[in-house]
C-alpha cells in the first residue's frame, strides 16, 4: 500500500497509517473535519505503536464503518514482535473503545450518509 492512498488494497478506507521504517505518519484528509483532539490521539496511538512494535500500523474503516487495526512488517524485520503487536492491538481496542465507536458513527454519517437518527436508535 502506498502510504498516501485513501484506500487499502482490499478496498477499505484508511484513516491513518504510521510507518516505522520510513518514520512517517499519514492522516487521510477526507477526515479533516474530525476534531483536532481526536486527530492528535490517533497520531499518538499510531506512532507509539510503531515505536514499540515496529512495522506499518494502519487504522482503517471496513465497508460497514467498523474500525479495524492492522500491522504489517517486513519479513526480514528482526525487531518486529508479532505476539506483542497482537496484545497491543487488543489493549488499544479495549482502552479506546469509545473513540472507535465515535469514529464508526462519524464514518457512517459523513462518508456513507447513513441516517443519524437510525444509527442512534441502533446504539440504544
Amino acid at each position: 500500500m502506498d502510504m498516501y492512498d485513501d484506500y487499502l488494497e482490499d478496498g477499505r478506507m484508511a484513516l491513518c497509517v504510521a510507518n516505522a521504517y520510513e518514520k512517517k505518519y499519514y492522516f487521510n484528509e477526507r477526515f479533516n473535519a474530525v476534531p483536532d483532539s481526536v486527530k492528535d490521539e490517533l497520531h499518538i496511538i499510531c506512532v507509539l505503536f510503531t515505536e514499540e512494535v515496529g512495522g506499518i500500523f494502519t487504522i482503517a474503516f471496513e465497508d460497514d464503518g467498523n474500525v479495524v487495526m492492522e500491522i504489517n512488517a517486513d519479513e526480514d524485520d528482526i525487531y518486529y514482535d508479532e505476539v506483542s503487536s497482537g496484545l497491543l492491538i487488543s489493549e488499544i481496542r479495549r482502552s479506546r473503545q469509545e473513540l472507535f465507536e465515535s469514529l464508526r458513527l462519524y464514518y457512517r454519517v459523513v462518508i456513507l450518509h447513513d441516517d443519524i437518527s437510525e444509527l442512534l436508535k441502533e446504539n440504544e
